[in-house]
């Protein structure tokens, strides 16, 4: 099974599961920025993160929202939520140029069955819209699984509203969130 189409999750506030971008005016409501991208600055503040928050206009395509980040697609990174068997959930974090290898990661994991649960499910889990979704804030304080070879970059990923991408220095994500790191990609 492909991350391809399925992706329930955010590419720095790229919808790719839908094949469009994001749209503009679709915010959470409250600040400009909304209560979504508020909750990602209270978790990067409260892990001693530095995560920069910047506007993104909209983008057709993961490799279109790198280049307006300035960034290459292997630097944008989709957070994706992923249900387990036993009906709880975990975060990957894969490269935007890679997809998630099923293999790997129900190996790294240690179970036999994983899934992409709908985006009314991983917003019941997340409180995070699809598109918009991230670790840092969530709802709930999911395990974070990440592929290696974000180590040593500088990524952007969701911030919890869209039409904004969070930027951060991957290592210092990993550890603030005591993520696992393997090579959970293809």
């Amino acid at each position: 099974m492909s991350d391809e189409g399925a992706t329930v999750g955010s590419a720095a506030g790229v919808d790719e599961s839908e094949g469009r971008g994001v749209g503009e005016g679709r915010g959470d409501g409250g600040s400009p920025a909304g209560p979504g991208a508020d909750r990602v600055s209270a978790a990067a503040d409260q892990l001693g993160l530095a995560v920069e928050v910047v506007e993104r206009p909209a983008a057709e395509s993961l490799e279109q929202a790198a280049a307006l980040l300035g960034l290459d697609a292997s630097s944008v990174v989709k957070s994706l939520v992923v249900k387990r068997h036993d009906g709880s959930f975990l975060f990957a974090l894969v490269p935007g140029d890679r997809q998630i290898s099923w293999s790997k990661l129900r190996s790294v994991v240690g179970v036999n069955k994983l899934s992409m649960p709908s985006a009314e499910v991983a917003f019941a889990a997340t409180g995070y819209e699809r598109g918009t979704i991230t670790p840092l804030g969530s709802s709930t304080a999911w395990p974070v699984f990440a592929d290696e070879r974000i180590l040593g970059l500088r990524v952007a990923l969701g911030a919890g509203v869209h039409g904004r991408s969070a930027l951060v220095d991957a290592d210092a994500l990993v550890e603030g969130l005591s993520a696992t790191v393997a090579d959970i990609s293809d």
